[in-house]
């Protein structure tokens, strides 16, 4: 939009080229349509804080916290971006819904759909609402994208136009998927939506399909929570002196006396499953996917630094686990010559039995062909469907939706 005149100009025509070329190579961008948006847009100028290096660098940029350092809100990276604006279906004249405002992600928003299209950016947080304000008129965007100060969790915060909206696409990590999306998006729009669910961060494109939404792509994602009346719930039980936690969702329990209990007794069974990861292969949310599909309860468990260090888990990042009564069963790894084991840990009266049920998941997962390619269905009923008005799968009940996760 706007014509650099600084004697930098040249250098940053260059890096904005440099990172379409990485995110073409990455197979992030597919379109040019989208190519030519982030050509541009001057990712710098929504930035202000960083570096030229850094704000053409693909990777997120913080540009708000809370008083613990927490991010509130961020200029996302570049690659994800690309991946929704690809599964947006944006076009010439279309029009666009953002919910989670800071001005970069709109600017893209309004290229793609030309000056025959309309964008609205809404935002809970009014500096952040402000901040994308003067940015997108500092860029010359602000005739083109209507920014609102609202809770996104209602949509647009005003009617949506007739017809609806050709795509909303939420900037946030959602828990649930209220119904004011659904209602405000047109017959043919998509949703894009980063939803969490059992400890998964997973961005889903939904349509309409006979009165609920269904996924029709997605891709993996990271970014901050939703704020307002959408956000994250749950609720977390720890397990040993804050060094391993179990996190649930609002629609699951477990009995945390029991686990205690169990975690206390140091009885654990485990078992090696010759499944392996090699490298930076970067299976596990193929394999998360999979076991959030195929396996009921499954949650996750947190590990500390000093968990690790005391035996309890074989690194700090969430793992997959399932429980039944006083019995818990969690993923694990150790190292093998040129990569690592996935395993089990197993604890409680049926220690052994829960173990090996787990491990014949990861086995079914690795022998079926499922590594690294599973894209499981995700389908959105209003909350209180019936059960037999739900496609097969796992079920996850939300404050606003009912979500079924299945592998078709």
């Amino acid at each position: 939009m706007t014509t650099q005149t600084t004697p930098e100009a040249a250098d940053i025509t260059a890096l904005r080229e440099a990172l379409v070329n990485t995110l073409r190579q990455q197979g992030d961008i597919r379109s040019d349509r989208v190519a030519d948006a982030f050509r541009a847009v001057p990712r710098h100028i929504f930035a202000p804080q960083a570096s030229l290096a850094e704000a053409y660098a693909d990777d997120a940029v913080i540009t708000k916290t809370n008083d613990r350092g927490h991010p509130l809100s961020s200029v996302s990276a570049p690659w994800v971006q690309a991946r929704m604006l690809e599964l947006s279906g944006l076009g010439p004249g279309m029009r666009a819904l953002e919910l989670g405002s800071g001005g970069y992600n709109a600017a893209l928003l309004a290229e793609v759909v030309g000056e025959n299209g309309e964008v609205v950016s809404v935002d809970i947080d009014p500096e952040v609402t402000d901040r994308a304000s003067r940015l997108l008129a500092q860029t010359g965007y602000n005739d083109r994208v209507t920014v609102r100060c609202t809770d996104g969790t209602y949509g647009a915060g005003e009617p949506a136009p007739d017809g609806g909206f050709d795509a909303i696409v939420v900037t946030a990590q959602a828990p649930d998927i209220p119904p004011a999306w659904t209602a405000q998006l047109a017959r043919s729009g998509r949703l894009v939506v980063p939803l969490s669910f059992r400890g998964i961060h997973q961005v889903f494109s939904f349509a309409h399909e006979d009165g609920h939404l269904v996924s029709r792509g997605q891709t993996r994602c990271g970014f901050v929570g939703m704020q307002g009346d959408n956000r994250h719930g749950g609720h977390a039980i720890d397990l040993s002196d804050g060094d391993l936690r179990l996190g649930l969702n609002d629609d699951q329990q477990a009995d945390g006396a029991a686990l205690r209990t169990a975690l206390a007794s140091g009885q654990r069974s485990t078992i090696w499953t010759g499944v392996a990861l090699r490298g930076n292969e970067g299976v596990l949310p193929s394999l998360d996917l999979w076991l959030v599909s195929t396996l009921s309860p499954c949650a996750r468990v947190y590990a500390s630094s000093r968990g690790v260090e005391r035996g309890l888990s074989g690194w700090t990042i969430a793992a997959a686990a399932t429980w039944e009564g006083g019995t818990l069963a969690y993923l694990t790894i150790r190292p093998e010559a040129d990569g690592f084991e996935l395993g089990v840990h197993a604890y409680g009266p049926d220690r052994e039995g829960l173990a090996a049920r787990l491990a014949d998941r990861i086995r079914a997962w690795d022998d079926g062909g499922y590594r690294g390619t599973v894209e499981p269905v995700a389908r959105v009923y209003p909350a209180g469907t019936p059960d037999d008005q739900l496609a097969p799968g796992q079920v996850i009940d939300n404050r606003y939706s009912r979500l079924v996760i299945a592998l078709s």
